[in-house]
């Protein structure tokens, strides 16, 4: 079984990721990526004619509920709990310049 993935290709992923890695490690990732790939070549092999296409195996669905908007209690303690406030505002850091 030739290489799918050979050790220049694992060292160029390494360099590209920032990421300093041994020789022995170069030599384990680079077979243990072409083992994976072997399995990928392997499912394509599969015939798969007859299954339909799955998104999704749960057929459970999100479950969200309204926004319900409620008064806040005491929103007079809550500003004066904050850091910093301005006419009965928190004043937060400007984010946009």
């Amino acid at each position: 079984m030739p290489d799918i993935i050979t050790k220049a290709e694992v060292e160029k992923v390494a360099k590209l990721a920032r990421i300093e890695i041994t020789e022995p490690e170069k030599e384990k990732f680079a077979k243990q990526l072409t083992n994976i790939l072997d399995y990928v070549n392997q499912l394509s092999e599969v015939n798969t004619e007859n299954v339909s296409p799955t998104s999704q195996v749960t057929e459970l669905n999100n479950v969200m509920r309204a926004d319900e908007i409620e008064p806040y209690k005491d929103p007079v303690a809550l500003v004066e709990k904050a850091p910093e406030s301005r006419d009965g505002q928190i004043k937060v850091k400007s984010i946009l310049g």
